[in-house]
């Protein structure tokens, strides 16, 4: 008997209990098949192994789903059957045999295809749990986290899959399943002269999209594999503008993490080439912290807000900012009085020095007595985005996260281009859009590069309801007309430091905009990388 992990089962609550639906496909409340020689029953052993338990229904093809029991390893097994079998079994059982040759943990288990002619049927692995459908449907969309963590899996999966050659061509959120001790395992590998290792790929960003937002974006036409039909037509679709376009993870629901947003998107742009699914695995990968971890700001490319319903600190709760700033007023005057108490001993000891004048507790000229200026500090950025107005090549907008990181020996770069520093004449420029969280009162701006020669101006602007795409970028480089601070043309050094901001005007949203890029030494190109973006304020 050919055995084999690969395919799956679907799964489905009914009154409680775990039942599991073959390839993914709804359940349908449907009459058995006509054909009734070949039928199974309750209490029937198949191959002299595996009995038959309980008709938990038919799938969308046609297929018998059984619970079951291997009585020779005694653990559970779900049995699909179709009767009869012989050439109407054909797609099934090679399907199950393709499978047999890829054994890996995020891929159900497949342990037997076996066909007599009256009947053909599949024995598989029995999941205790749900379906990524079943769970969002409930739950509502998930967290970045765990959303990644899905992706990861079902990448690991691919790529087991596609290493051998073969296609799994049937991912979606009705065959990612997720069982009860938490593991995310593919199942329903199908077998489809159609279907494509891209085709695959395209899918996982539809699965991190789903998960993110609880909508399917693939609508009405999508990849072969991954369509509506098939137990997807439940599926919300995704929210589009009038053009048809889908909105972007982030514009449907707040704290999704620009990176992840990105990389979702490029999934699902078909003109862009996906990566091979080894490599997505590991970037998917590397994404995956722990679940610990996602609450520390800056520890990581997930950024979060603490939870609001965690008790404010004292400090908070008394006023904060205020109760710091007033603190650090005492501590200043403190200071000075300490210096001028040295300064003034010390010109004791110089009879040739000029008396220093010393200050007096009397009020002003003025009559007014000043606030304490706010102590100007490191600003936290709480969102950046490459904008490319005029490019369509998502692969140049991703790594925004890299600028803010601390890292000053990673960060973000441009694609190299040819006979100009102007973009090749192909743009007019590119930028880091910056979003401060809340507006604050601006010191300055560092941008620290990876080379010298560019020439880059910082702009302000109040609208951030644009979207990610180059017809949003097009109307917020537009909107931002306000530049502040000096430009920095034909810019010498590797930092550039924006400055002489007007202290009465308070910004959040900034775009450091790049109007020409550097040589790359040694010829063939213009390229610029940013490698770090600092801001300091109150």
């Amino acid at each position: 008997m050919p055995s084999s992990t690969g395919p799956s089962i679907d799964t489905i609550t009914e009154g409680g209990r775990v039942t599991q639906v073959g390839e993914g496909q709804e359940a349908e409340e449907t009459s058995p098949p006509v054909v009734t020689f070949g039928a199974p029953t309750a209490g029937e052993v198949l191959a002299e192994r595996y009995e038959l338990v309980e008709h938990i229904n038919n799938d969308s093809a046609g297929r018998l789903v059984w619970r079951g029991v291997d009585v020779v390893l005694r653990r559970p097994v779900a049995v699909v059957l179709r009767y009869p079998g012989g050439d109407s079994a054909t797609e099934m059982l090679q399907a199950a045999v393709a499978a047999s040759r890829v054994i890996h943990p995020n891929l159900v288990g497949v342990y037997d295809a076996i066909d007599e002619d009256d009947r053909a049927y599949v024995v598989r692995e029995w999941v205790d749990g749900q379906s990524l459908r079943e769970l969002v449907a409930a739950d509502g969309p998930l967290d970045p986290a765990r959303a990644t963590a899905i992706g990861s899996a079902v990448a690991s999966a691919l790529a087991a899959v596609h290493a051998t050659d073969m296609v799994h061509g049937n991912v979606h959120p009705g065959t990612v399943m997720i069982s009860d001790d938490a593991r995310v395992v593919l199942a329903d590998a199908r077998t489809d002269g159609a279907d494509s290792q891209e085709n695959d790929l395209r899918a996982v960003g539809g699965v991190l999209y789903f998960a993110l937002t609880g909508h399917w974006p693939h609508g009405e036409a999508p990849l072969h594999g991954a369509t509506a039909g098939h137990g997807r037509a439940a599926l919300p679709d995704a929210v589009r503008d009038a053009g048809g376009a889908i909105a972007a993870p982030r514009q449907v629901r707040a704290g999704v993490p620009a990176y992840l947003d990105d990389l979702t998107m490029d999934l699902l742009d078909p003109e862009i080439a996906p990566p091979s699914s080894d490599v997505l695995s590991a970037e998917l990968n590397r994404l995956d912290i722990p679940a610990d971890e996602h609450f520390l700001e800056q520890a990581g490319p997930l950024r979060f807000t603490a939870d609001p319903e965690d008790e404010p600190s004292p400090l908070a709760a008394a006023g904060g900012r205020k109760v710091a700033l007033g603190i650090a007023g005492l501590l200043a005057v403190a200071l000075v009085g300490l210096l001028i108490g040295i300064s003034a001993l010390g010109d004791d000891k110089d009879p040739n020095k000029e008396p220093v004048a010393q200050p007096t507790s009397s009020a002003p000229a003025s009559g007014g007595t000043s606030a304490p200026a706010a102590p100007v500090r490191k600003l936290n950025i709480q969102d950046v985005r490459i904008i490319d107005p005029e490019s369509r090549d998502r692969a140049e907008v991703r790594n925004a996260e890299k600028v803010i990181d601390g890292d000053p020996n990673e960060g973000w770069e441009t694609a190299s281009y040819r006979n100009n520093g102007k973009f090749g004449g192909l743009k007019k420029g590119m930028g880091i859009w910056i979003d401060l969280g809340a507006p604050h009162t601006v010191k300055s701006i560092k941008a620290t590069l990876s080379s010298t020669g560019a020439s880059a101006e910082l702009r302000a602007g109040k609208k951030d309801d644009f979207q990610s795409n180059s017809t949003g970028d097009k109307n917020l480089v537009a909107a931002y007309t306000e530049r502040i601070g000096q430009p920095f043309e034909e810019h010498d050094g590797t930092t550039m430091v924006f400055d002489g901001f007007n202290p009465e005007e308070k910004y959040q949203y900034l775009l450091f905009w790049i109007t020409e890029l550097p040589e790359k030494e040694g010829g063939g190109g213009w390229k610029l990388g940013v490698q770090e973006l600092t801001v300091e304020g109150s």
